[in-house]
This record gives structure tokens, C-alpha cells and sequence, in this order.
């Protein structure tokens, strides 16, 4: 299975503290509109930690039925236990999900071998295609290089890794040790790791702004550098100001600024302070989206 392009990694929408199950099939539209490769449901952007295992499932399966086959759904059903993530990515395989996100198992932080297995219990037990997805920083342990490197070799349903660790210079590295597919897992770092390989990016700015993100991708694929760039220009104050504090908040507020969402999140995730939603107001009325 080839990834390639935009893969949006969907926030979720709440109203009065419950999922709006209406309102996720639009942003899941939207998306398809703008352009994307793919839609990524219920990662760390789509508030995963504080959904019940039931909305976890429902979300999925919203997604899947409303993209209807229009585009690529690679499901966020990564879980720190490993019992729980073969459950949950065989539930969203029978719904019809193309692929898994499988995030480093957080908190327990096991050693290399135990992410080893980890993994590739989950690619063996499902037969779904696996992303990888490293984020020490959310995670608190990273999956070495050679352990990807290990697992692509030992089973090619290890598909694809979601690099989130701010280093360009890992995707040269992972792909001089196998073929893997490697995908940016963050939006100032997609023109930099596409320099050097990735195929695309697992995208928070592309919730508000698919046409602009999948653009991106493509002008750069066609050789279209000059232009690629002077877009990641425009944009950069959007994806600098994404981490102006905890992601989603500030991808949620920006979207509810633009009359998209309520803002809305569940504890212990609250609003954007009012300095930061001030800057961000500025960025957004600087790109014209407001």
C-alpha cells in the first residue's frame, strides 16, 4: 500500500462534552475537498487519552463511512497496551480502516525489543498495514532506528513510520537502512524531510487548511520548489503558532475563530489563554482566514 500526500490527523469536534458525531462527518468532507491523500482519526490530535473506548470505535467508524473509499483512512488505534491495540486495530480493520497508527507505548516506556514486539505482535495479529509512530517527546521513549529498520525487515506490513521527532536527519537515516515509507509527522518539517524522502505529512495545519497543505506536498513533488517554498513561508505562522501550547489546542481554537467548531475540549485540555489566542487571532488575520 503506497502513502503519499496530505494525511490529515483529524481533530475531534465536542458539543456540551459529547462527540458531535454531525459535525465530524463535515470536517470529514471537508477534508476530502480540500484535497487529502488520507484522514487520520483519533490520534493525539483527535484527543485519544480522553475518549472512551467506545467513542474511539465510533469515531473510526464515522470517519470510514463518511469518506465512503474517497480517501485513505489510516486508523489511530496505538494503545500502551499491546492486548488493547491488536483489539482495537482488528475492530477498525473490520470497518474497513487501510492502515493503523501505531504510537510508541507511552508512559511504560519498554525497552527496544519490547517496541519490537509490540509492533510486530499488532502486524501479525491484525494483517493491517502498520504506521509507526515515533513521538518521544509525547511518548517518552523513541523507536531507534535500527528497531525500525528490524521490524521493516521482519515483516512488510510494517509499512510506514510517522516521524515526530523534529529531526530531519532521522528520515536520511531510516531510509538508508531499509525502504520504508516515511511520512513527517510535523508540518514545519514537511518541505525539509521531503528533501530528504518522506512522501508527505500526517498534517494538524491541513484541519484548517487541506487545499493549502495538500498544495504544499504537490508543488514540491512536481519540482515546483520556488513555489513550494514560498508557501511554507506563508504558512509558517500558522504551524509555528500550532505549538504555542498543547496540540489540539491551538489547532481547535484557530478553527473555532474561523466558525468551523465550538471550542471545546475535554479535561485536563482546556482553552487557549488569552495572550495566545491574541497571537493567534493576528496569524489568522494575517493569512487572510479571518
Amino acid at each position: 500500500m503506497e502513502f503519499k500526500g496530505v494525511y490529515t490527523a483529524l481533530i475531534t469536534p465536542f458539543s456540551n462534552g459529547e462527540v458531535d458525531y454531525g459535525k465530524l462527518r463535515e470536517l470529514v468532507n471537508r477534508q476530502i475537498d480540500g484535497g487529502v491523500a488520507g484522514i487520520v482519526p483519533v490520534g493525539t490530535t483527535g484527543e485519544s487519552p480522553t475518549l472512551t473506548y467506545e467513542e474511539h470505535l465510533k469515531v473510526i467508524e464515522e470517519t470510514i463511512k463518511t469518506a465512503d473509499g474517497r480517501c485513505q483512512i489510516i486508523a489511530g488505534t496505538g494503545a500502551n497496551s499491546t492486548h488493547e491495540a491488536v483489539e482495537m486495530t482488528l475492530k477498525a480493520k473490520a470497518m474497513g480502516a487501510d492502515a493503523s497508527l501505531q504510537v510508541t507505548p507511552y508512559y511504560n516506556k519498554p525497552t527496544q525489543e519490547g517496541l519490537y514486539r509490540h509492533f510486530m505482535t499488532v502486524a501479525e495479529a491484525t494483517e493491517l498495514p502498520v504506521v509507526l509512530y515515533n513521538v518521544p517527546g509525547r511518548s517518552g521513549i523513541p523507536i531507534n532506528i535500527d528497531t525500525i529498520i528490524r521490524l521493516r525487515q521482519a515483516n512488510p506490513l510494517i509499512a510506514a513510520v510517522k516521524e515526530a521527532a523534529g529531526s530531519a536527519e532521522r528520515v536520511s537515516a531510516i531510509l538508508d537502512g531499509c525502504d520504508i515509507t516515511v511520512l513527517s509527522g510535523d508540518d514545519a518539517l514537511t518541505l525539509p524531510m521531503m528533501s530528504v524522502g518522506a512522501t508527505g505529512v500526517v498534517s494538524v495545519t491541513s484541519n484548517l487548511l487541506p487545499a493549502e497543505m495538500s498544495e504544499l506536498v504537490k508543488l514540491f513533488e512536481a519540482g515546483e520548489t520556488r513555489k513550494a517554498l514560498e508557501l511554507n513561508r506563508r504558512l509558517y505562522p500558522f504551524f509555528r503558532d500550532q505549538f504555542i501550547e498543547t496540540n489540539p489546542i491551538p489547532i481547535k481554537a484557530a478553527m473555532a475563530i474561523c466558525g468551523l467548531i465550538k471550542e471545546e475540549y475535554r479535561l485536563p485540555l482546556c482553552e487557549l489563554s488569552q495572550a495566545h489566542r491574541e497571537k493567534l487571532t493576528a496569524t489568522l488575520k494575517g493569512l487572510k482566514l479571518i
